[in-house]
């Protein structure tokens, strides 16, 4: 019982986690960064996927042993709804990754990090869409718990 209360403690911390990470990077995002700000963002997106492995992780730990039977999940449309989401925002989260990833150089000589008001355009606008996604997959949790969905692909529960 205590393992199934500490995995889901960490699975809705680290959802926590992922939000907080990803709002910093947010408003921390600018056209003239200083390397400070450049650091921050750098271990936000260093928490942030901490965050999404160990949501990852715990997921699959509650799916397989700590909550209803593995089947449940499976014949369920809004699972695989969370799981696409899931699989969707960690794709999207590689571009601000590795673009965060070619700042250390310069950070390292305590230089700001060198970017265009395009790209952070782009960077702001990828994170809101992180964001969306990271909410969206407990309201599917929600509505599946409750058993909403569950029959809109009847194939699903042969």
């Amino acid at each position: 019982m205590w393992a199934s209360a500490i995995t889901a403690y960490v699975h809705y911390l680290s959802l926590g986690t992922i939000f907080a990470t990803l709002a910093t990077e947010l408003f921390t995002l600018k056209k003239d960064l200083t390397a400070k700000e450049g650091w921050r963002i750098m271990v936000a997106d260093t928490l942030y996927g901490i965050a999404g492995l160990a949501a990852l992780v715990t997921g699959v730990l509650r799916v397989l042993y700590y909550a209803k039977e593995p089947s449940y999940y499976t014949h369920q449309p809004l699972f695989w709804v969370k799981i696409g989401l899931y699989i969707l925002v960690g794709t999207l989260s590689l571009y601000p990754t590795f673009t965060f990833l070619r700042w250390i150089p310069p950070l390292r000589q305590d230089k700001a990090p060198e970017v265009s008001e395009d790209l952070i355009g782009r960077l702001k606008t990828i994170i809101r869409v992180e964001l969306a996604g990271f909410s969206t997959i407990p309201l599917m949790a929600s509505l599946m718990a409750r058993g909403i969905g569950s029959d809109w692909f009847p194939f699903l529960n042969s």
